[in-house]
């Protein structure tokens, strides 16, 4: 498997790993505020394929957002 491909999956896992942990009783706000953006600041580009031709990620409704 290509290095790249590794570090998305990678990168995706623990964002989930993140996710979870975030709903756990007692979890520390902090460490995900501060974690959570650097993990998808460090979200490398989807490999090939993942997503059909054309595709355009920006292309949707807009979502309010939360404070």
């Amino acid at each position: 498997m290509c290095e790249h491909i590794e570090d998305f999956h990678r990168t995706v896992l623990m964002l989930g790993a993140l996710a979870l942990y975030a709903n756990t009783p007692g979890a520390d706000d902090a460490f995900i505020d501060a974690i959570g953006p650097s993990l998808a600041a460090s979200l490398p580009e989807p490999p090939p394929g993942m997503f059909p031709p054309g595709y355009d990620p920006a292309d949707g409704p807009d979502y309010p957002r939360g404070s």
